[in-house]
């Protein structure tokens, strides 16, 4: 099988690949026209997110067996048209959900202790103790929004620090150990912080809107490690401005590039964002570490081992 890649990633899966008899070629600067043009030369594609994967794209590629996406989201591929012409799709959520769980906590301790405010406030010469008490984790309900790979990984940090941890998903009886699936009605009573675990899909579009933040009931913390899109920004900024939300951790934007790669569009309330002592926000890397890097590309690699040898 001759295989496409289309953005860089960790070299295993060049190693293992040519191992394993396929053939690849590398191509990390070619437009989409220009990757369109040459696509039906291929039986498999390797992404992340540069190119988008739609009907015109998938209809041109009248020889691909599969498309692996390193990495969890699959917003950028047509699913509808691949699954329509038999394209295989893979992806490695479970390549990354240790790190995304483990940035969802450590976002949370920065922001719920003001780690970050105290000490730049130290290292400017200032030295406040009573502005910056901190609010613990333990005892805490965290409402989680997805029992996916992610979601798991979460709740079983989370459980860690004594947090009682409950979560709404669209599939049935997923409870475990770490965490007591609910309605989304007992997760707005009940959650004192919410994190996001879910697909950016039309369902999923704006799930976070203005009335979704009223019907909360307690004042709350909000993570959003998934996708920016999941939430509606303005609503988010209205109910930190008002304290419904106490603070929040952004790990990405509504207003990204669609190849996460920076910002596409700057307004007023990216920059309450980026100013508000509330909020942290970080580049969406919470899937990004070294370790998280060779296992997502490991996990991919064996996916397709297993279904192409």
């Amino acid at each position: 099988m001759k295989i496409l890649l289309l953005d860089k990633n960790h070299p295993l899966i060049t190693e293992q690949l040519l191992a394993k008899n396929f053939t690849l070629e590398e191509d990390f600067s070619s437009s989409y026209d220009e990757v369109c043009a040459k696509i039906e030369n291929y039986n498999g594609v390797i992404i992340r997110s540069r190119i988008p994967l739609d009907q015109n794209f998938l209809e041109k590629g009248k020889n691909l067996k599969f498309i692996a996406r390193v990495g969890a989201g699959m917003e950028n591929i047509d699913i509808p048209v691949a699954e329509k012409l038999g394209i295989q799709l893979i992806n490695s959520p479970e390549g990354n959900r240790d790190s995304v769980a483990e940035h969802v906590v450590g976002m949370l301790l920065i922001l719920m202790n003001r780690l970050f405010i105290a000490s730049q406030e130290v290292k400017n010469g200032i030295w406040l103790r009573e502005e910056n008490r901190g609010d613990e984790l333990l005892g805490k309900t965290v409402g989680l929004i997805g029992y996916g790979n992610m979601g798991k990984a979460t709740a079983k940090r989370l459980s860690g620090f004594g947090c009682k941890v409950i979560f709404h998903d669209i599939l049935p009886d997923l409870s475990d150990e770490y965490a007591t699936q609910v309605s989304l009605a007992e997760l707005k009573e009940k959650a004192e912080v919410l994190s996001l675990h879910i697909p950016l899909t039309d369902l999923s579009y704006y799930l976070v809107d203005g009335p979704f933040l009223s019907d909360m009931k307690n004042d709350f913390y909000f993570v959003n490690t998934a996708r920016g899109k999941n939430i509606e920004t303005r609503a988010l900024v209205e109910a930190l401005k008002s304290g419904k939300v106490k603070g929040a951790c952004l790990d990405v934007l509504e207003y990204e590039k669609s190849s996460f790669e920076n910002i596409e569009t700057e307004n007023e309330e990216l920059q309450y964002l980026l100013s508000s002592e509330k909020v942290i926000v970080t580049p969406h890397i919470a899937g990004w570490t070294h370790q998280s890097k060779e296992k997502l590309a490991q996990v991919i690699v064996d996916k397709i081992v297993a279904q192409f040898v």
